[in-house]
């Protein structure tokens, strides 16, 4: 039997058609990825490489035309709304703009307890969880009174991270969740999301085109390209050793603090984008 929490087997995504003429677009080739408790797997790729597509078939937003999303011995692919909504309160979400993923108009009480209302608690229950929720993510009780935009753009996302831990979730897809912050900010963030894990035992699909930043959390890595997983495996080893042309492409990429060594990544990247040119034309 699987020790996984989740088990995505083969799965493929294909949007319709849109437009006379046009066909459809296959946006994931048969992808197989496990998370499994208390885990952290990093996706990681470059704009249009389908980890979004990825996360949004888990969350089912995405139309999976082929394959298996296995969470507790059931196919959660094709679920209806109604068994959608009822799943929320094991999978959640953090989403990449802090900024438009909160209500404006509402306080952060009133976001913090909307989940928990939706699940029947109300009252003091669920001002006391809403006061528990602001702790864990490193935030004043009296921010509960107050609305989003009295908070900076790290402290908004830790309102959203609030949020989605707000129902005891198993698993939480974060989707480029410290890509809108800057990198003092994101440092802090990330260490909030280890903390929490550490805390509560949550497990997460940790979404990014950094890999410096999935290093930074995450157990295992798999990096997609075009639609399909092409390296997988120890988080260390894939993000510090990557062995596909593709990923060593986006460890060239990343910034480093040394001129010297960066320029050596640039030359070195122009190598391989030159290498792989060269090896599709053949």
């Amino acid at each position: 039997m699987s020790n996984s929490l989740i088990d995505i087997k083969e799965v493929d995504v294909t949007y319709p058609a849109q437009g006379f003429g046009k066909k459809p677009f296959k946006a994931l080739t048969s992808v197989s990825l496990d998370i499994r408790p208390g885990e952290t797997v990093g996706l990681v790729g470059e704009s249009g490489s389908g980890k979004t597509t990825l996360g949004r078939a888990v969350l089912g937003l995405a139309p999976v035309t082929a394959g298996v999303i296995d969470y507790g011995g059931r196919d959660i692919a094709h679920l209806g709304r109604r068994e959608r909504r009822a799943l929320a309160s094991d999978i959640q979400v953090v989403f990449q703009d802090p900024y438009s993923s909160l209500n404006p108009s509402l306080t952060i009480e009133q976001i913090l307890a909307e989940p928990l209302t939706a699940r029947g608690v109300a009252g003091k229950t669920a001002r006391t969880r809403v006061r528990d929720l602001l702790g864990q993510v490193a935030l004043p009780a009296d921010a509960a009174g107050r609305l989003p935009r009295e908070f900076s753009g790290g402290q908004r996302q830790r309102i959203a991270i609030a949020r989605a831990l707000a129902l005891d979730p198993k698993l939480i897809v974060c989707d480029e969740p410290v890509s809108a912050l800057d990198l003092s900010t994101q440092a802090k963030v990330l260490d909030l999301f280890i903390d929490i894990q550490r805390r509560t035992g949550v497990a997460y699909l940790f979404i990014s085109h950094d890999l410096a930043v999935v290093r930074h959390v995450s157990h295992r890595v798999a990096v997609m390209y075009h639609g399909e997983i092409v390296e997988a495996g120890d988080g260390d080893q894939v993000t510090a050793h990557p062995q596909h042309p593709y990923t060593q492409r986006l460890f060239m990429a990343a910034p480093v603090p040394d001129p010297d060594r960066q320029a050596k990544r640039r030359v070195e990247r122009q190598r391989l984008l030159a290498a792989q040119a060269a090896a599709g034309q053949a």
